[in-house]
């Protein structure tokens, strides 16, 4: 397995972040979502967010369909991104995502 090296570094940061900032919270994940659903602006980028994060999805499940990996490899993905959004795909992006631009001229 080829892993991605910026994909990596981008997610260590990221989830390092995360876990530093919700150890710090005061509130719970649920709350702070709540929260942010209670009010039309912070609401439509929460629903954004989750538009790309299900475009996102998608992509995962086509890349993945192309790689002969069921829908059950998938679905620990599908998880992290639905709780935190930026981090399924990232993860994804590193175990899976090591296929560049020579994959695709090894099709041709």
């Amino acid at each position: 397995m080829r892993i991605s090296t910026l994909p990596l570094i981008v997610l260590c940061l990221f989830l390092g972040f995360t876990f530093w900032v919700m150890a710090g919270a005061e509130q719970s994940l649920l709350a702070f979502g709540a929260q942010l659903m209670s009010s039309p602006d912070t609401a439509q980028v929460v629903i954004d967010l989750y538009i790309v994060a299900a475009l996102t999805c998608v992509w995962m499940y086509e890349d993945a369909k192309s790689c002969v990996k069921g829908l059950g490899y998938l679905i620990p993905f599908f998880v992290v991104t639905a709780v935190f959004v930026s981090a399924g795909p990232l993860l994804y992006w590193v175990l899976c995502g090591g296929r560049g631009p020579e994959a695709e001229v090894s099709k041709i």
